[in-house]
């Protein structure tokens, strides 16, 4: 039985819309809820619907404030979905087909949604299974972890999202808009073209979308972490969350950094003794917007993770709501609370936390002669501690980034991608270990801790963990970036003083890899990954209205004093 555009008034007055899914036969149900701003009837039909239809839920799928079926002034991203997604809840609850049992589910925007409502705890909300979202808005949506713009998806984004804007106010927009746009590399929307990605400065993009989108204005305008970021934020609320959740994400997801800190975060602070034993943690070796339904994908961008890599995540899901939501002794919470794919040799593993107790947190120190500049020079990586060696540097010139090959982005493209056209640049240093010859895992967080000196007032340093394989394809697994006037504080920055050596601390996020015998690990570390992140400009100025340009003298130290390195998270096998 399908109901279409049920209304539900939330708190303040707007009317939101809903598509109601349920079992022909009368009765009461229990209800999983899914927020979407994608448009909730738009497209061929949603796959979480009919799998759980025919095994006894109601399966509700709500426009969020702004969009198509749904009333509201404004579409702002994220800031309303606390309090709307709360009321939801409680309505969902309350409906006559209902058993007063309320699960939420739904990947990236609706998985957060999901997020940002736990906090807010509605009496009817049992359990969540969020997957591909993120935690902290800032640091793992708008920018990243280090604070550097992620231009790659977020404007082209911005511009996939205002046409339904565009359409409600009748505005003349959407021609220049779409002269943005390049050619498509994804299956979902376009990026921008290259003359667009390098358009400057930054705020004209704030300038050309405020009709449809002002928002892109206010995260352009305030790159620093702030009160308005703070709504948004549920690492600094996981005290106030007491709802069961079933965290899923992938090592080359653009959220993945906020999958893990919500699980960590939550397992450790969640508000009840029940809340912190029932998160759990699944990781696979995909991209952001994998097909989760049946099965996941074996693979991500230009390779494929082999059959052992497939699961059904509805069979996951099933048991999770039939569990909190119908009472059945799935079994689901007795199981290892964390489960991911290790990469390399290519399986899943069942864990009892993450990070892994048992790690061994290992620097492996970067190497050269003083000419790493690309795969031909002379860097190399290993657990020797560096003595007097010369230091490497290379010209970091904005005019001419290093360009962005797959990575945990969006819209552009994503995933696996050979390495080797950006490791043969002279502004990329490569340190490159001999082969292996027994396997090496790593599985946890990534860190860089690098010596660098610069000519500019602010610049941004790069990071890249690789691992090369016998034929030479040269496979990405995490990568970083640090804007440095945020070295100290995503609130207060704080530009360089030209010359002086400082210690960069560049997070790579995580992963899980086995390296194998007769691989090798890299390290890159550049100045620019482009155009997923935006160019530091190197002069020191306001990121949105910067427009002059100036080439960087990166000088990178690797000696007694200043023993830049990667430290990997190894596993004893």
């Amino acid at each position: 039985m399908i109901e279409k555009d049920i209304a539900m008034k939330t708190r303040d007055g707007v009317t939101l819309r809903a598509d109601v899914y349920r079992p022909d036969k009368p009765g009461r149900y229990p209800v999983l809820l899914s927020r979407l701003p994608y448009d909730k009837s738009g497209g061929r039909r949603m796959g979480d619907i009919d799998f759980f239809v025919e095994r006894g839920y109601a399966v509700i799928f709500q426009d969020t404030r702004g969009r198509f079926a749904s009333e509201g002034a404004e579409y702002y991203p994220l800031i309303h979905e606390a309090n709307d997604g709360y009321d939801a809840v409680e309505w969902a609850a309350g409906l006559p087909f209902s058993n007063g049992n309320v699960g939420t589910m739904g990947q990236s925007y609706l998985g957060a949604t999901q997020y940002l409502l736990a906090p807010t705890r509605p009496p009817h909300l049992k359990c969540s299974f969020p997957v591909s979202a993120s935690s902290d808005f800032h640091q793992s949506w708008i920018y990243h972890t280090g604070g550097a713009f992620e231009l790659g998806w977020q404007i082209p984004y911005a511009i996939f999202m205002a046409r339904d804007t565009i359409a409600r106010r009748k505005l003349d927009l959407w021609p220049a808009l779409d002269r943005e746009l390049g050619k498509a590399v994804t299956p979902w929307t376009k990026p921008l073209s290259d003359e667009a990605y390098r358009r400057l400065p930054l705020e004209t993009w704030g300038e050309l979308l405020e009709p449809a989108a002002r928002y892109m204005r206010d995260y352009i305008r305030n790159p620093g972490y702030g009160p308005d970021y703070s709504r948004i934020d549920l690492e600094c609320r996981h005290d106030q969350v007491a709802t069961p959740m079933y965290h899923v994400s992938s090592w080359y997801d653009i959220f993945l950094h906020g999958t893990l800190s919500n699980f960590a975060g939550l397992r450790e602070h969640a508000m009840t003794e029940v809340a912190r034993k029932t998160q759990k943690l699944l990781i696979g070796p995909w991209a952001h917007l994998f097909p989760y339904t049946s099965p996941t994908s074996t693979g991500t961008g230009e390779i494929d993770f082999g059959q052992a890599s497939l699961i059904n995540l509805h069979e996951v899901q099933l048991r999770w709501f039939d569990y909190f939501l119908k009472g059945v002794d799935t079994k689901i919470c007795d199981e290892p609370p964390v489960r991911i794919f290790v990469m390399g040799e290519n399986r899943w593993r069942d864990e009892s936390e993450w990070p892994l107790a048992r790690t061994r947190y290992t620097p492996y120190y970067f190497h050269s002669g003083g000419r790493a500049n690309s795969s031909n020079g002379d860097g190399t990586i290993g657990t020797r501690t560096p003595a007097e060696e010369p230091a490497d540097d290379f010209v970091y010139n904005p005019a001419d980034p290093v360009p962005t090959r797959g990575g945990n982005t969006l819209i552009i493209a994503m995933g696996v991608m050979d390495q080797r056209p950006v490791e043969a640049r002279a502004d990329v240093l490569v340190y490159t270990s001999d082969a292996m010859t027994s396997e090496l895992e790593v599985t946890g967080p990534l860190k860089v801790n690098l010596y660098a000196a610069t000519s500019a007032r602010d610049t941004d340093f790069t990071a890249k963990l690789v691992d090369v394989h016998p034929n030479g394809f040269a496979q990405n697994l995490a990568d970083g970036i640090l804007r440095a006037r945020y070295r100290d504080s995503r609130e207060k920055p704080t530009l360089l003083k030209a010359g002086d050596v400082t210690k960069f601390i560049i997070d790579l996020w995580a992963t899980s890899h086995v390296f194998l015998p007769g691989h090798r690990i890299r390290v890159e570390i550049s100045s620019s990954n482009f155009p997923r992140f935006d160019r530091n400009l190197n002069t020191g100025e306001d990121q949105a209205t910067g427009t002059r340009i100036e080439t960087a003298r990166q000088t990178i130290f690797h000696d007694s004093r200043y023993p830049s390195h990667i430290v990997l998270p190894v596993i004893t096998r």
